[in-house]
C-alpha cells in the first residue's frame, strides 16, 4: 500500500493518480485532512472579485481596497469604522455563507472513515457541512469569536448576536458607539479571535481540540494513514505541510496526497509515498467522489 513504484509525482498521469488516491482512501484505517485557504477558494469563498465589490463598495471607493484580507489590516481612525468593516467581513464569511459542493464532496469522501481535520481556515465551513466538531482543530482562530485585544485572559466569546446587531445598525461605514465590544475583565476593546500576533487567545476549546488531534496522531501514525492536504500554501508551512511530510517519512504505511493550484515541491525521501496534483481542488474532489461511488457499486 502507498507506493508509486518510485515514480516522481510530477510525471504520473492524472487518471492513474485518481485511481491510486481512491485506493489509498478506500484502504486507509484513518485519514487526516490538512486544509488551507485554497480549499475555501476552490469552494468559491473568495476575498476579492464580485462578492467583495458587492458588499464593500463604499470601503473600496474611500480606501481603494483590493480585497477583504488586506483591508482587515487597515488602521481605521475609529473603532466605529473598524467594526463597520469587520462586522461585514465576519458576517459574509461566517454567518451568511451557504453550503457548497466542494466541502460536501469532501465530507462524503470521508464521513464513513476514521478522520480528523486540522485547518488554518477560520470560516466554519467544516461544521457547516456536517463534519464532527470533535474531529476539528482550528489552529488559527474562528471568525465567530471575540477575544480581549490585550489578551488579559484566556477566554473567547461567541459574537453572532453582536455582529448581526452591527450589520443591522451601521450607517456610513460605522457602527453606533454603544455597539463597540469591550473586554468584560479589563475594559480594553475586543478583537476577532484570529492569530495575528502574540496576543492570540488559545482558549479551553482550542487546547481541547489540540489534545484530541495529538491523541488521534498517536493512535494512528503507524496504521494505514492517508494525509490529505488541500490548498495549503507556504505562508505557514510549520502548521500542516512540514508535519505532514514528517509523518509520511516516519510512517511505514502512510501516504501523502497534496492538491493545490500552486507549484509544489516535496522531499525526495517521501516521493514514493506521495501524490502531488496541481489542479483545481473542486474538480479533483468531484472526480474522487465519482470514482469512490463507482468502486462501491462494483463491490456490491
Amino acid at each position: 500500500m502507498f507506493s508509486n513504484k518510485k515514480m516522481k509525482p510530477s510525471i504520473i498521469d492524472y487518471s492513474l493518480q485518481q485511481k491510486t488516491m481512491n485506493s489509498w482512501i478506500h484502504q486507509a484505517d484513518a485519514i487526516i485532512i490538512g486544509a488551507g485557504a485554497g480549499l475555501s477558494t476552490a469552494a468559491g469563498l473568495t476575498y476579492d472579485g464580485e462578492v467583495f465589490h458587492e458588499h464593500f463598495s463604499d470601503f473600496i471607493e474611500k480606501y481603494h481596497f483590493t480585497d477583504m484580507y488586506s483591508a482587515g489590516f487597515y488602521p481605521f481612525a475609529s473603532l466605529e469604522e473598524y467594526w463597520g468593516y469587520w462586522s461585514r467581513h465576519i458576517y459574509y464569511n461566517r454567518y451568511e455563507t451557504h453550503t457548497n459542493s466542494t466541502y460536501d464532496d469532501l465530507f462524503q469522501l470521508v464521513k464513513d472513515k476514521d478522520y480528523f481535520v486540522i485547518t488554518t481556515n477560520v470560516d466554519h465551513q467544516f461544521q457547516l457541512h456536517g463534519f464532527d466538531k470533535q474531529r476539528l482543530f482550528y489552529t488559527q482562530g474562528d471568525y465567530g469569536l471575540f477575544q480581549c485585544s490585550m489578551r488579559c485572559h484566556e477566554k473567547t466569546y461567541d459574537n453572532e448576536r453582536a455582529i448581526r446587531a452591527m450589520i443591522h445598525a451601521q450607517k456610513d461605514m460605522k457602527i453606533p458607539s454603544d455597539l463597540i465590544p469591550y473586554c468584560p475583565i479589563c475594559g480594553a476593546p475586543m478583537s476577532v479571535n484570529l492569530r495575528c500576533d502574540h496576543r492570540f487567545v488559545e482558549d479551553e476549546g482550542w487546547h481541547n481540540a489540540k489534545e484530541r488531534y495529538e491523541k488521534f496522531l498517536k493512535e494512528h501514525k503507524q496504521k494505514r494513514l492517508v494525509l490529505l492536504e488541500l490548498g495549503v500554501g507556504n505562508n505557514t508551512p510549520g502548521i500542516i505541510k512540514f508535519p505532514f511530510w514528517q509523518l509520511c517519512y516516519e510512517g511505514t504505511r502512510c501516504g501523502y496526497i497534496s492538491i493545490s493550484l500552486d507549484v509544489q515541491r516535496i522531499p525526495d525521501e517521501i516521493q514514493s509515498k506521495s501524490i502531488i496534483i496541481k489542479k483545481d481542488i473542486h474538480e479533483v474532489l468531484l472526480d474522487l467522489k465519482n470514482t469512490s461511488m463507482l468502486t462501491k457499486h462494483t463491490e456490491r
